[in-house]
């Protein structure tokens, strides 16, 4: 699943740290962003977008005085620098309310939320759209394609992804590479591995084997993953 996200700043320093962020998540697309609040109200009474990265204080018409006057009301994530705000804006069922400046980490954690929400919403499984996503790594973007992934590793602060040339180290969490890959081609076996159906080479007791590696099986996904063997 692909969220068509817009973002409105009248900073536009922020609005570059949102953006490179967005540009970070593979399953967000930035379609547009604005400014001032008119502009996006305008766009969004005349545009469908799936997720908005809205700031309060701006130029013409606030961030609240903008979802006020929706009677259709999208998922908003508001980007602020200001605490004062926080309850009226989750009385206006904002999916999350960060504080400027906000950390990649934290902006995950409001992504990640907003995802879970906007699939719900929909009613559908993580769809194959493409064959491939992109990831930051080393300061540039990375393609990773879906047949080259042997398995996925997660440390404490970031994720290693294996594949058929090597390793890519990325600050993604587990959960948004979880929710990137398809479930049919890829599933979790442990808290710390996620592994491609299609490069397994055996398993044998709690163990999976991939080339020369052997993963654990994690008690927690042992009844999943027999489950999708089999199908």
């Amino acid at each position: 699943m692909i969220i068509k996200c817009i973002a409105a700043d009248d900073e536009p320093p922020a609005l570059d740290i949102i953006e490179d962020y967005i540009s970070q998540v593979p399953f967000l697309k930035l379609i547009k962003k604005f400014t001032d609040g008119i502009g996006a109200l305008e766009y969004i009474v005349k545009n469908e977008a799936d997720l908005i990265f809205l700031d309060i204080e701006m130029g013409g018409i606030s961030g609240t005085q903008l979802l006020k006057s929706l009677t259709k009301k999208p998922n908003v994530i508001m980007t602020t620098a200001y605490r004062n705000y926080a309850a009226e804006a989750f009385d206006l069922n904002v999916t999350d309310y960060l504080l400027k400046p906000f950390s990649f980490e934290r902006f995950l954690k409001a992504v990640e939320k907003a995802y879970g929400i906007l699939k719900s919403e929909k009613n559908l499984p993580v769809t194959e759209t493409r064959d491939y996503f992109f990831v930051k790594s080393n300061y540039k973007m990375v393609r990773i394609n879906f047949d080259d992934i042997l398995y996925i590793e997660g440390m404490s602060e970031y994720v290693v992804i294996k594949t058929k040339t090597g390793n890519i180290i990325t600050l993604l969490s587990f959960k948004i590479i979880e929710q990137t890959l398809p479930e049919s081609r890829f599933i979790r076996i442990h808290k710390s591995y996620m592994v491609s159906l299609e490069k397994i080479d055996s398993i044998e007791g709690q163990y999976v084997k991939i080339g020369n590696k052997e993963l654990p099986i994690g008690n927690f996904y042992k009844e999943k993953f027999f489950a999708a063997i089999s199908r």
